[in-house]
């Protein structure tokens, strides 16, 4: 039987497809002014790229983008994207993004979305990743070394990732359909 995959399952399986980080940016700023009428800082920006690279690490095993992260001194950064922010968008995305992929960041946008910018900071702070790339430098000190996929997979293992949609875990899943 022959088996038709999406662009997202592809993508997990391990082909070479794979988001732009400047694209999901830019949906991320466009999904966050539609859900709060607010424009969104750039810090705030940056920690829930991260976030939303996690736990697609953290559900998949597998990247939501290409795309670097930095550890700087209020937590992970995209050079790519801090080059590229503007009050009105992110300069350069050119396509839009996946449902599968829509789907994370907006389950990441209402996991985080309504905290203020300094409180993800202080979480990207407990993160592995964070701590690793920041080894060597004082605390105010700013940094540029790049987080490692590696590291962040570490991160991903602490986290239970919730989906906003379902209203139940991910792992919680497997057991409802084995019980419905």
């Amino acid at each position: 039987m022959l088996k038709i995959y999406s662009e997202f399952e592809l993508y997990v399986k391990g082909s070479e497809w794979m988001e732009k980080i400047i694209n999901v940016a830019q949906y991320v700023f466009s999904e966050y002014k539609k859900i709060t009428g607010e424009v969104i800082d750039e810090m705030k920006l940056h920690k829930l790229l991260y976030f939303a690279q996690r736990e697609s690490l953290a559900i998949t095993n597998e990247p939501l983008f290409e795309g670097e992260f930095e550890g700087w001194k209020y937590g992970p950064v995209c050079k790519e994207i801090r080059n590229s922010i503007t009050r009105d968008g992110i300069l350069d995305y050119d396509s839009d993004i996946s449902d599968e992929c829509k789907y994370v960041i907006n389950n990441i946008i209402l996991e985080y979305g309504a905290l203020a910018s300094w409180k993800l900071s202080e979480l990207s702070h407990k993160e592995i990743s964070w701590k690793n790339a920041r080894v060597g430098l004082n605390e105010g000190e700013n940094g540029n070394q790049k987080l490692k996929l590696e590291d962040i997979r570490e991160d991903a293992k602490k986290v239970r990732p919730y989906d906003h949609v379902w209203d139940m875990f991910y792992d919680e899943f497997e057991d409802a359909e084995v019980q419905g």
